[in-house]
């Protein structure tokens, strides 16, 4: 393998290690993995140059000039514990552009960010990427990507399928003669399971053969749930501020979530959505207001007091889901039931998101997918009374975000329990009974 002319086969370790560090910038997905939570956001972005051994004067100048770009200037001072999702993403984006690598890696840089913002990361990249005359390589489901991108390339099943400039991708003929179509392209020719191939002249043709796929005329209108019987409010803010060092993350806020609903917390990156899912479940305490939660008043109750009230009442899942990945998706669920020494069935769990046949797979062959339903399955295992999400479409493709949509839905539709969870992904706000937008 060559990047940039150098065979990465002929590199020893450190050669390697140098190669990376002087050439390569890399933006992870799991990006609250590389962020140090003892440093702020400016000596984030400057550590790569202070490795480097760039002078103090000119690193700080640096990281300030990426800092205002992507939005985060009046945050340099702030830790990443008082940045929301799409804040520390931009800091890992800019850690990562900081030294001016010819090369720049990024797995879905924009997952968790809005769509503004987002177009705002995808602009960043392409300037940078031009005036570095570097190389910049997005792995991303997002179509936005496409907007700045001088070629893509379509992977499904493992393989190529399609690449060529964005809008005139063409489809790649493995020599086996293997090619993947478009699912909405067969839907709309009605072909099925099977389908025959007519030669003519230098084009092929496919019609159906079988079993056509069934396309409704008009799709049906969503139905909305109906409410089960009022029993108050499962959660409530009141008049809540969440001050942090480097400025105020929620101002004022007054909201209460109903009992037995789906709600969804939305707004730009930055404006608070993650800070009230902490809130609510009592990983962190308001500066000013009440938050009360399933009828405790939180600040009343002591750190371990909270922690117990999560243990026997409340499930959060983060935007990093944290599943041990050379576990079972099994073991991870009854992990979490030994964790919260509660009763609950781990298969039952992974039978009610639709991964029973995966029970035994390792996390760490999972799709993105199945590992965020691995993780809502962890959540459910003990019977929740409320279910707080963070996020949980982030990084992954439209059918998946579906999915996930769907599956909440059913949750609250199901059981007892309540469901909050931050989005920005307009799919997931179309399943919610109630939004909340923080804008």
């Amino acid at each position: 393998m060559r990047v940039h002319g150098v065979d990465l086969r002929r590199l020893g370790g450190r050669a390697r290690d140098r190669f990376r560090a002087e050439t390569i910038g890399y933006v992870d997905q799991h990006y609250s993995r590389l962020l140090a939570p003892e440093l702020t956001v400016r000596q984030l972005v400057e550590l790569p140059l202070a490795l480097r051994g760039e002078a103090p004067v000119e690193r700080r100048a640096r990281a300030g000039r990426l800092l205002e770009r992507v939005g985060l200037g009046d945050r340099a001072g702030a830790r990443p514990s008082e940045l929301s999702g799409g804040e520390q993403q931009r800091v890992a984006l800019c850690a990562a552009l900081v030294h001016g690598p010819r090369l720049l890696l990024a797995d879905e840089p924009t997952g968790e960010l809005d769509a503004a913002t987002a177009q705002g990361v995808y602009t960043l990249v392409r300037d940078l990427a031009r005036e570095h005359g570097a190389t910049a390589l997005i792995v991303s489901h997002d179509i936005g990507s496409a907007a700045i991108a001088d070629r893509m390339i379509q992977v499904r099943d493992g393989r190529v399928s399609a690449e060529g400039s964005p809008g005139e991708e063409a489809l790649v003929v493995a020599p086996t003669g293997w090619v993947r179509l478009p699912e909405d392209l067969l839907n709309r020719a009605g072909i099925g399971s099977r389908a025959r191939p007519e030669l003519a002249g230098s084009s092929i043709s496919l019609s159906s053969a079988g079993a056509q796929h069934r396309i409704p005329a008009e799709a049906p209108a969503p139905t909305n749930r109906l409410p089960r019987q009022s029993k108050g409010a499962a959660a409530e803010l009141r008049g809540v501020g969440r001050r942090f060092a480097a400025g105020a993350a929620v101002k004022g806020l007054s909201e209460a979530f109903a009992t037995g609903r789906l709600t969804a917390i939305t707004g730009p990156s930055g404006s608070g959505k993650t800070t009230v899912l902490h809130l609510l479940a009592g990983l962190d305490l308001p500066t000013e207001g009440e938050v009360i939660t399933l009828g405790r008043r939180l600040s009343s109750l002591s750190r371990a007091e909270r922690a117990a009230l999560r243990r026997s009442e409340v499930a959060v899942i983060a935007q990093d889901a944290s599943l041990v990945p050379f576990l079972s998706a099994r073991e991870n669920v009854e992990l979490g039931l030994e964790v919260r020494t509660a009763n609950g069935d781990a298969l039952d769990a992974l039978e009610s998101v639709g991964l029973g046949e995966l029970a035994e797979q390792r996390v760490e062959r999972l799709s993105m997918g199945e590992r965020q339903r691995v993780a809502i399955a962890r959540a459910l295992a003990a019977a929740p009374a409320l279910l707080l999400a963070d996020e949980p479409s982030a990084r992954l493709d439209e059918a998946n975000a579906v999915a996930v949509g769907e599956l909440l839905a059913r949750v609250v539709d199901e059981s007892e329990t309540t469901v909050v969870f931050s989005t920005h992904d307009p799919v997931l706000l179309e399943v919610a009974d109630e939004v909340v937008d923080l804008a």
